[in-house]
């Protein structure tokens, strides 16, 4: 046997060895979105705006620049935040971004909102029943609210929920954990108002999209939309400038869950690329940038740059006064994602339609029309 055999071998021995936990771990989330579903835990639904991103899988699905589209739809319009978890964050409770903010209080993603988004509100919260509350008390101005990474927060309603599922991946096609990667069953999906599926190639064909559809089978009320990578040039770290990477050797820094499209994007750009990867959400510690100079230096030459992903480099800012003493130039990858098949305009209306709604519905109710024995005519 193989090495590459033996190692497939002991995988699915494992997969079915954890089995009988994900029967388990399912039947528990199937009841507790049972009691969500009769009523017996409680639902509260805000008065602001509230549009979720999340998804069914355990990451890796491109939620960030999901929700980066919708700051830049609505931000020129609207007072906007984000609440996040703040996966691996060192805080605990309600935290609001400011300027001695780092990634150790809030996490990496609304970090990478903070820093690229200076004029929205960017807050951290585990239990966003309490969290939304606080933000408002704290930022009355603040119109609309997305919430990351929340699909499974069930005792907030949002008005609109929005579900994203990796093409190359997808819900109808996996597991629940252990023994898949879904953190609930299949069916959860009914939840959705819109699903997205992210990281289609380009090119992908109306055929492909046609058998998608059918597989995820949407309920009439659903919208689905089809989303791929777009790489910005990159970005130095500390000055914004751009790079162009063409011809340069590059080390990339990536702890992501799933780099290959990355790599493969400055693959196809740059001379060489030595990939330096750690876990997703890593934070840096001392050795990981001793580690980073000494692979500069191996290369040090006027056509070696480091390159970093937006993610990465919330956490490298914890070490800023290193780098720069180090003058190691580290260049910020960024990416946004692009709707195919034309269909972004019609994402857009759906999403500014019940934001101006809701806002106006608010109005109303705060500011009721006088009655009609109230009203006197002009003299």
């Amino acid at each position: 046997m193989s090495e590459r055999n033996g190692i497939y071998y002991a995988f699915a021995v494992v997969r079915i060895l954890l089995y009988p936990l994900t029967l388990i771990y399912g039947a528990v989330v199937w009841m507790r979105n049972r009691l969500y579903d009769s009523g017996f835990f409680s639902t509260i639904s805000f008065s602001v705006p509230v549009i979720s991103v999340g998804n069914l899988s355990v990451g890796g699905t491109g939620k960030t620049p999901h929700v980066e589209y919708l700051i830049r739809l609505l931000q020129y319009q609207y007072q906007v935040a984000t609440m996040s978890r703040g996966y691996k964050r060192r805080t605990q409770g309600f935290q609001l971004a400011d300027e001695q903010t780092n990634a150790l209080r809030i996490g990496d993603e609304p970090m990478q909102y903070h820093l690229k988004y200076p004029d929205v509100t960017v807050c951290v919260a585990e239990e966003r029943i309490t969290g939304i509350p606080r933000l408002l008390q704290l930022r009355p101005e603040v119109d609309v609210v997305l919430l990351d990474d929340a699909y499974q927060h069930r005792s907030v309603k949002p008005g609109v929920n929005i579900l994203i599922t990796d093409f190359n991946h997808p819900f109808y096609e996996d597991y629940i954990l252990p023994y898949g990667r879904l953190r609930e069953g299949r069916s959860a999906y009914k939840r959705a108002d819109i699903i997205i599926v992210s990281k289609c190639t380009p090119q992908l064909s109306e055929q492909e999209k046609a058998t998608t559809i059918q597989k995820i089978n949407p309920a009439k009320c659903q919208s689905i939309f089809f989303t791929t990578i777009q790489y910005d040039a990159p970005r130095m770290m500390f000055t914004d400038e751009a790079v162009n990477l063409n011809g340069k050797q590059v080390i990339l820094v990536c702890g992501i869950a799933k780099p290959d499209t990355l790599i493969a994007q400055i693959k196809q750009q740059a001379s060489a690329v030595h990939v330096l990867s750690y876990p997703d959400h890593h934070y840096f510690i001392t050795k990981d940038l001793e580690e980073i100079k000494a692979a500069f230096a191996h290369w040090n030459n006027a056509d070696t740059i480091l390159v970093t992903t937006e993610k990465d480099a919330a956490r490298l800012h914890l070490h800023a006064d290193k780098i720069k003493e180090w003058q190691l130039p580290i260049a910020i990858q960024p990416i946004k994602i692009e709707f195919l098949f034309n269909e972004a305009p019609r994402f857009d209306t759906i999403i500014q339609q019940y934001v101006s709604e809701a806002i106006q519905e608010h109005w109303d109710i705060h500011h009721p029309a006088p009655p009609d024995d109230m009203q006197f005519e002009e003299l």
